[in-house]
């Protein structure tokens, strides 16, 4: 039986909207106030990964794991919650990268069902100020999964919220681990970024400018068996 395509599952942060840099300042400024040197090159670990993981690898860089209590990281998470939310307020419908829009709008044209899996806890609140969110169907962020990227939890939480099967999604990510996720899931994986990075993408584009649902379909039913 041909599965047709039916859903697309979006990534928050570096596909639809760029909070990277907000997210490093407040991760560097946590860091920093802990003694823990914190690069725009380490940072890129943290790509697709939850508040509390990425915390541990910080901590981890520092040689601090023993350190804290599980209750003073969860405090010391907020923290970095509570910087990183101070500096998204000004985000505008301006800031929704390049092509998206209109990607969204052909995929809406076309009757795919749009999904969103983000390991932000503040991914609805992004939307909002975006602006996009009411033409999500399904929005699922790491308050309801219990195991953040690459594990497929995520996304498959946002399949069965579309009503979709696996082998009639794909997942649109810009992180290695959110690939990772995607292809766990039984998904049809598209990358943003330099095709060097995702070897297990099916599909890659550069940015998110390229976006093209027929080039997408294109090579989905070719994958298809």
């Amino acid at each position: 039986m041909v599965k047709l395509l039916r859903a697309v599952i979006f990534d928050l942060d570096g596909v639809i909207t760029d909070t990277a840099e907000y997210h490093y300042l407040a991760w560097k400024a946590l860091a920093e106030d802990l003694g823990i040197s914190f690069t725009r090159e380490f940072n890129e670990e943290l790509k697709g990964v939850s508040r509390m993981d990425s915390l541990e690898k910080i901590l981890a860089r520092g040689g601090k794991q023993q350190d804290f209590s599980n209750e003073e990281k969860e405090k010391l998470a907020d923290q970095k919650n509570r910087h990183y939310l101070t500096l998204i307020k000004n985000i505008t419908p301006s800031d929704i990268l390049p092509g998206v829009k209109e990607f969204i709008s052909d995929l809406k044209t076309r009757g795919i069902k749009l999904g969103l899996a983000s390991a932000s806890k503040n991914a609805f609140q992004v939307m909002e100020l975006l602006g996009i969110k009411d033409q999500f169907d399904a929005i699922v962020d790491a308050r309801e999964i219990k195991k953040g990227k690459p594990d497929p939890e995520i996304f498959l939480a946002a399949g069965k919220l579309l009503h979709v099967e696996p082998d009639e999604c794909i997942g649109i990510e810009d992180a290695s681990a959110g690939v990772e996720s995607i292809k766990r899931a039984g998904m049809f994986a598209v990358a943003i970024g330099a095709k060097e990075n995702f070897p297990e993408a099916d599909l890659v584009f550069s940015s998110t400018a390229e976006l093209s649902f027929e080039n997408i379909l294109e090579i989905y039913n070719k994958n298809l068996t």
